[in-house]
Formats: C-alpha cells, structure tokens, sequence
C-alpha cells in the first residue's frame, strides 16, 4: 500500500479495505511505520515505535470490530500497554514500564486498532505546548517553527503529519482540543466519566481530566467513542449509554439549535483579528444552516482569579502526588535535576496545599457546574473560538518559566487557552472543529462548540452537518506523509 492511498483513508476507510481484503492489515501497518520514518524527523511528535505490536495474524483480527488492524498511536501518558514504557515526557519517570494493560488500552486493543507506539507530551501534561526536556519540542506539521499544542501535541502532531489517521489523547484542561485546534484535526472531550481512566486511577486532577482522542474526520471519532465508552468494575462515575450509537448521531442534520457565541475570553482579555474573523465567519455559517445564534457572556459563576486559583490547586496538589508516586517506582529524588523549572513550581505549590484548600477548590467546581449547567438550560451549545491566538512560535509558550511558581504557571497555561477549562471543570463535553485557516500564515484555526452533560451526540450531529458544509478533508500540510518528501520544507 503507497503512502497516497494510505493517508487518503481515514480509519473507518482502512478498515474497510482491510474488511474487504483489498489490503492486509501488513500492508496498511507498514505503511504507518513507513509514514513515521518520513515525516517524524520533522515534527518530533513520536518517542518510540513498537514494531513487533504490527505482528498480530489477519486471522485473529475480530470481525466485527470497528477498526479491525488499524494502526493507532498512544499518548506518553494517562494510558498504560502491559511491558512498555510509560515515562509521562518527564526525565524522573525515564525508563518506567507499565505493568498492565489499562481499560482503555484494553478497549482501543478490543476494537481492532493496533498500538504501533506512543508520542510525545509536555512533561506530566501540564502545558498546553509539547516542548519537554526529556522527549525535544513537538513541531507543527502545518509550520514547523510553531507549537503542535499540548498537552496531546504529539498525537495532534502524528495524526495532522498522515502517520496515523487517529491516535489517543487526553485533556485535563483542553488538552484534546488544543492540538485539535491548531494541527487542523477532529477533537472531542467527552462528559466527565463517559471513558473510563481505571483501574489504576478512579478520577483524575480531581475530575478534571479525561481521556479519548483526535481525528481527521468526525466519523472516527464518533466510532471510536462508540468502541471505548463504559465505566468498568467500581469506576466514580456512571453515565447511561445513549439510546443510539454516536456515530448515527451523524446521518441527519439536527433541528434548530440554540447557540450561544461569545467571541472574547472571560478573563478579559481580547480575542486576536486573525481568529475572531474566522469565528465570526463559523457564527454566520451557523446561522445559514438554520440555527439562532445570539452573542452571550457565559457566567462561570464564580471570578476568573477564582476559578484559575481552583484550579491551580487541583493541578498542584495532583501534580505532586503523581510526581511523589513516579519518584518512589524510579527510585529518583523529583529535582530540579530531573524536573523542568515549572513542573517543580508546580510541585512545590502542590505540596503546600492543605486538605482544606481543596475542599474549598471542589466547593469551587461545584458552582461552576452548577451555573454551566444553568446556562446549556438556555442554549444547546456554545460556540467560541478553540484558542484566542494563533500557536507560538517554538520556545515562546515557555521563555521565562525559571521566574514563575506554580499558581503563575497556571494563570500562563490559562491565559494561553483561557476558553477551554471550564468544560473540565464542569465535566460536559466539548468539541474543536477544523473550520478555519488563517489565509496569513497558513494555520488551522479551531472553532470550539460546548453543550450541556452527556450530550456528545448532539455534538456529534452538528459536527457531521459542518464537516458536510464546510469540508476540510482536503487540506494537507507541509510536512504529511502522502506526498514525497523533496516537497517538505521548514516554514521560515
């Protein structure tokens, strides 16, 4: 299989072909290896290759699995595959191997997807830009001189670049549609429980984080939710299945929706010319394809210092304890020596944060849930932009870092992506659509819909109806696999 007829496909399409013996799971595996090999040393997006995972019979590939011998890349964190290594982009928890497989692994492996390796992330994904120490900067396939995003900038990366047409991710404050976003990929956090983190963990930076992936096409996405939602055996929280599958949420249009579209940040701040003539475009699309968009200021219910102190805790204190585990299975003192300076300001906030404060950090989350879910009473979704800015160039998101401790570390995480946790802490599901390039420089702009818990389907819908009216399929950026290689060059 050439690399054309490879990164024409997306996942569903590769499995068809593999369905339809008109290609061996081989043939596409080594397609994906071969990718790799082409577009890695561009853009760093993936640590290790696992080639002997590609080894597996056609003849035990299940038959009525969704991606039956796809091959499928897995973030360096948050998901564990039994005997490999795990070290979460951090040089503390070099070397760490994964006992066992986790349910999600165990799910992804169930519905035909192939594992072939793991990719980059910011060290113990407190970043929303891939440029760790351990593991290099992660660079945009689209414009090798700027940021894949983070916290899941490889994945984004991997799949922007045709390596894969799918990979695992997670997001913890946008961490899933950061990279969606700014890599010109399908990218959607799902409601707070909807995929399970177990066993090894029950929730994760106090509810906060989840795990899914990023796409090329809202399909994939879709059929991968449908392949890997569920809680398993003692999981915090418990979300009914839907009465559907979430990939027929995609064959009709929905009704009217009402949508809510705030173009500037809540902390004040002002969305850039280049991103909010693009959103302003999306809120006219929206329109024309009959649904009332009125212009809103959502109220999170608590002040923006509030609501990035909350969280400040609940990254600290999460942070530390994970450090303070990899520390003790390493065998390794978390230091400035094996830390990046604002992973340890991180940490030593952490520490310092009493029980107490973070029972006032939930009491917080609360109320944010509370009025989030008063406002989707309102309005079906909300639209706002992915991020107010376009990505930074490589070693601008963290110039300076030796100079902030933890809470100010946060507030710069924030400022960077100041639309996107306030799903995380309400815990409802949100979506990064690829419906925009800035005509200037040439980069994907992100447009972000929210809705109310438990609603991935209604997002999924209104995903598939702008996928159809606003195609984007066909772009390609400098650096992909399914063109030769003398046509690459590094954007200048």
């Amino acid at each position: 299989m050439n690399l054309r007829d490879y990164t024409a496909q997306d996942a569903l399409g590769l499995a068809k072909l593999i369905e339809n013996r008109e290609v061996s799971a081989h043939e596409v595996m080594a397609a994906a290896l071969e990718a790799n090999s082409l577009v890695n040393p561009d853009i760093n997006a993936v640590v290790e290759i696992w080639p002997e995972e590609t080894l597996m019979p056609q003849s035990e590939l299940a038959s009525d699995a969704a991606f039956p011998g796809v091959p499928f890349l897995v973030k360096d964190l948050g998901i564990t595959r039994a005997g490999r290594a795990s070290e979460l982009g951090s040089r503390v928890a070099a070397g760490m191997v994964a006992p066992a497989d986790s349910n999600l692994m165990k799910r992804f492996r169930q519905s035909g997807l192939i594992p072939i390796g793991r990719t980059t992330t910011p060290e113990f994904a407190i970043s929303t830009t891939t440029e760790s120490v351990a593991t290099g900067p992660t660079r945009n396939p689209w414009n090798t001189r700027r940021s894949a995003g983070g916290s899941s900038g490889g994945s984004g990366a991997a799949v922007a670049a045709g390596i894969v047409p799918l990979a695992h991710a997670t997001d913890g404050g946008g961490s899933i549609r950061v990279p969606a976003a700014v890599n010109g990929l399908f990218g959607m956090k799902p409601t707070r429980g909807r995929v399970s983190n177990g066993p090894f963990v029950d929730e994760v930076w106090s509810g906060l984080a989840v795990q899914f992936g990023v796409s090329r096409t809202v399909r994939d996405s879709a059929a991968l939710l449908d392949a890997v939602h569920g809680g398993g055996i003692g999981e915090p929280y418990y979300i009914p299945s839907p009465a559907n599958t979430f990939l027929s949420a995609l064959d009709a249009d929905p009704q009217s929706l009402r949508v809510g579209f705030m173009l500037h940040p809540i902390n004040g701040t002002q969305t850039s010319r280049a991103v909010a003539d693009q959103l302003c475009l999306i809120a006219k699309l929206c329109e024309n394809l009959g649904h009332n968009v009125e212009e809103v200021q959502m109220d999170l219910g608590v002040s923006w210092e509030a609501f990035v102190h909350a969280n400040a805790q609940f990254w600290g204190v999460n942070t530390a304890a994970w450090i303070n585990l990899v520390a003790r299975l390493t065998g390794r003192k978390p230091d400035r020596d094996v830390l990046e300076p604002a992973t340890s300001a991180v940490y030593a906030y952490g520490q310092k944060v009493s029980g107490l404060n973070l029972l006032e950090a939930l009491d917080t989350r609360n109320t944010v849930t509370r009025s989030l879910g008063a406002f989707f009473e309102q309005y079906d979704v909300l639209l706002t932009p992915t991020l107010p800015n376009l990505p930074p160039l490589i070693g601008e998101y963290n110039n300076r870092q030796d100079h902030l401790d933890g809470l100010e570390w946060v507030e710069r995480v924030f400022s960077y992506s100041p639309f996107t946790a306030a799903a995380n802490v309400a815990g409802i599901p949100a979506m990064s659509v690829p419906l925009s390039v800035d005509a200037a420089i040439g980069m994907p702009v992100g447009s972000q819909f929210t809705a109310g818990f438990g609603q991935e389907a209604l997002l999924f819908s209104l995903a598939g109806q702008l996928e159809r009216a606003l195609p984007w399929i066909g772009r390609q950026p400098t650096v992909w696999a399914g063109k030769p290689r003398e046509k690459f060059f590094v954007n200048l």
